[in-house]
């Protein structure tokens, strides 16, 4: 049988895939890159995934699982090249009270529907309402998940003391931490001014645990955390009964998980986009998250989605392509499996400078300059998002913002309602409407008219308007209610195709779709009659 050839499957890839993989072009150097930089991901991924496992109330390797299976399918199949996901604290924090009530079981069946549900999103394409996010909304987002990231690499500072609780450091021991932080705070700032041959946040982990491991120093490592050891994840039906109870127990927290999940994967893929100048794949995305975690769930994982953190290590390193997150995967497998005990010497300070220079580099600092020059609405939703996300999580801070914002637009839109009136020739008075007819502005509507002064014949022209729900075809009728019973006509003119749509879903108004079927030219409608009038 003849074996297939590279060009051969470059062959059956998409033209987004292609450019993205680039196989036919792949140097030497690319390679390089793209792999010490999945390298460096790898690196930091492990005490990250112990640490959520830690959170929801898991072994640390059903953390470890679940970073290489997620991470490693939506590399290959996911929207955005580059991006990396993984075990995530946003989704663990759900997960714990499940875990807690009923057993881990419970989790993996969870999980499997969590991407059941997001396969769907992705099938009924779902993943374009991100576009409906301001912009306010993911400075927000940018800004409260660094601070996040900064706050849970705090926990490193503590130690366990002599009661068996935990405490934070002090002394010598706390200055030495802070050193080696800094330390590698400035190997990576400093490093890519040397060479970019390897990525700097990879330079600063291994520099750093070189001296760590020369001098003896006694700080806390990557094994203080848990043992990472472990084998290939096995294949595992999650024993739960089959039965309406479980899936009563198992939906609601499925639903949220997979919300959470598909907010913060969609939300980091815009912004990787926007420092990788590419953009689409929202649906893709949405099917890459769900096929991971229902794979995930019948291998032993706790689930996850896309992680902005270990996303922009990657970015930062040179990480353009597929390959970066592939190799990050592979990496994370080989660790469990053969280098465990090398790994866990890795010292934490090492993991928690490079996740600083996360920070720093995540955090919009533009932000803080633009406040006095951009609306206060908007300077409101930026600081609430932010404040929201490290109070609450990302999903509620999103939909806080995004409802916010608009109730501020709508605000803004109901306050522009107002009319031009003159008095043609004839006698008929005509109100131009500006600014858009819907629900907030339906009362400012009514009070542009005066039915008792006005004549017997009034025209009502949306040339500069637009009829947008049912609230605006209410305040429409009453309007010809009033005209009505004071025995006068009421016309309206200009009215645009979906304007036209709407008068005839609403029942007494009944709009003759034979006149002027391409509405280019103005129509009159008279409201009395229901019916329109010639074009003009």
């Amino acid at each position: 049988m003849k074996r297939p050839t590279l060009s051969a499957f470059a062959d059956r890839l998409s033209l987004g895939d292609r450019k993205a993989l680039d196989l036919t072009s792949f140097s030497l150097d690319r390679v390089k890159i793209e792999v010490l930089s999945g390298l460096t991901v790898a690196l930091a991924l492990v005490p990250e995934a112990v640490a959520f496992a830690f959170v929801a109330g898991v072994h640390p390797l059903v953390g470890l699982y679940a970073a290489f299976i997620v991470g490693l399918i939506t590399a290959v199949f996911g929207g955005r090249p580059g991006m990396i996901s993984g075990a995530t604290g946003a989704l663990a924090v759900v997960m714990v009270a499940l875990v807690a009530q009923h057993g881990v079981e419970y989790l993996f069946a969870t999980v499997v529907l969590m991407g059941i549900l997001q396969i769907l999103a992705g099938i009924f394409r779902l993943g374009k309402f991100i576009r409906l996010v301001p912009h306010p909304v993911m400075l927000g987002f940018v800004n409260g998940l660094a601070i996040v990231i900064f706050l849970a690499q705090l926990t490193q500072f503590k130690v366990t003391g002599s009661d068996g609780g935990k405490e934070w450091m002090s002394g010598f021991p706390l200055v030495l931490m802070l050193g080696l932080v800094v330390l590698t705070m400035l190997i990576i700032h400093f490093f890519p001014k040397l060479t970019k041959t390897i990525p700097a946040p990879l330079a600063g982990i291994a520099l750093v645990a070189a001296l760590v491991i020369a001098l003896g120093l006694d700080v806390p490592r990557v094994g203080d955390l848990a043992s990472i050891q472990g084998g290939l994840p096995a294949f595992h039906i999650p024993q739960v009964p089959l039965t309406m109870e479980t899936l009563q127990i198992i939906i609601p927290y499925a639903f949220i998980l997979a919300a959470i999940g598909l907010i913060e994967s969609l939300l980091t893929l815009n912004l990787v986009g926007e420092i990788t100048g590419r953009s689409g794949g929202a649906s893709q995305e949405c099917l890459a998250q769900g096929a991971a975690n229902t794979v995930t769930g019948f291998f032993g994982g706790m689930g996850g989605c896309a992680m902005i953190g270990q996303s922009m290590i990657n970015v930062k390193s040179g990480g353009r392509t597929r390959l970066s997150g592939i190799a990050a995967a592979l990496f994370l497998l080989v660790f469990i499996m053969l280098a465990s005990g090398l790994i866990e010497q890795i010292p934490l300070a090492a993991l928690v400078g490079v996740m600083f220079m996360v920070v720093i580099g995540t955090f919009a600092w533009h932000s803080l300059r633009i406040f006095g020059k951009i609306p206060f609405t908007d300077a409101v939703v930026i600081v609430l998002v932010t404040a929201v996300t490290v109070a609450f999580d990302l999903a509620v801070a999103v939909i806080v913002g995004v409802i916010v914002s608009a109730l501020a637009y709508a605000w803004q839109n109901a306050t522009r309602i107002q009319a031009q009136v003159q008095t043609n020739e004839t006698g008929e008075r005509i109100y131009t409407i500006e600014g858009p007819l819907f629900f907030g502005s339906a009362d400012g509507f009514a009070e542009l008219f005066n039915p008792a002064t006005d004549p017997e014949l009034v025209v009502v022209d949306f040339v500069n308007s637009r009829v947008v729900d049912q609230s605006a075809l209410q305040a429409i009728e009453a309007l010809a209610t009033k005209y009505q019973a004071l025995g006068k006509s009421l016309q309206l003119r200009h009215l645009s195709r979906d304007c036209h749509k709407l008068l005839n879903r609403a029942g007494q108004l009944v709009v003759d779709s034979g006149d002027d079927p391409e509405y280019g030219l103005a129509v009159d409608y008279d409201i009395r009659t229901g019916r329109l009038g010639g074009g003009h």
